[in-house]
């Protein structure tokens, strides 16, 4: 994967990236919302992500959980992109549509393959290597920091009629029009570059 990238070469591309504007949750099929929240108990909005959830780690998704969605939300759904990715658009790490339209949460590892459903009615899409679950970031050593954009939708309609195993476009294509609010979590990574990980500051100490 991109670990093999040369250091010189991810340095070179430091400048290519596809851009915060590219995320879902900036596009304008989509309109204007409100937003709600969504946090994270591995790592602060604007944190590091902890190696673990990485390509560098066990490579497992990170825990998530979020407040009540606003009134009239029939579904969410999760999309989680990396916005400096050096693409023309930013890379998909997981999609995750069904979710019930209430307060709740995924557990670590919950983002994984899972064929037609967890029969619970989440279901998980595709990723950019077109494959179901969670794709570990992986950014090129050298690139700079990588904001990885968590983002949960709150629908007012449900996303059943998406297809099977959808990508990010048939997701987006079927959410216009019927996001009503929207959580929006920041992690970072990077390789050969110093940064602390995990909860930092007070969020730190309000779970020690």
């Amino acid at each position: 994967m991109l670990e093999h990238v040369p250091q010189w070469l991810g340095h070179a591309l430091r400048d290519v990236r596809a851009g915060i504007d590219k995320l879902a949750i900036a596009q304008e099929p989509l309109g204007t919302f409100e937003r709600f929240d969504l946090s994270s108990m591995a790592f602060a909005d604007g944190g590091r992500l902890p190696e673990r959830f990485t390509a560098d780690g066990a490579g497992v998704s990170p825990p998530l959980m979020w407040r009540d969605p606003p009134a009239g939300t029939a579904r969410l759904a999760l999309l989680v992109e990396d916005a400096d990715s050096p693409t023309p658009q930013p890379l998909v790490h997981a999609v995750v549509w069904g979710l019930p339209g209430t307060a709740g949460d995924l557990p670590e590892g919950a983002i994984a393959a899972d064929g037609a459903g967890d029969g619970e009615e989440k279901d998980v899409g595709r990723n950019s290597y077109r494959r179901e679950g969670w794709l570990p970031p992986d950014p090129p050593t050298g690139h700079g920091e990588h904001r990885y954009a968590f983002q949960l939708f709150a629908l007012d309609a449900d996303t059943s009629d998406v297809g099977a195993d959808p990508g990010r476009s048939a997701l987006v294509a079927a959410m216009a029009g019927h996001v009503l609010a929207a959580g929006l979590l920041i992690g970072t990574y990077s390789r050969s570059e110093e940064a602390p990980v995990g909860l930092v500051g007070e969020a730190a100490g309000a779970t020690a």
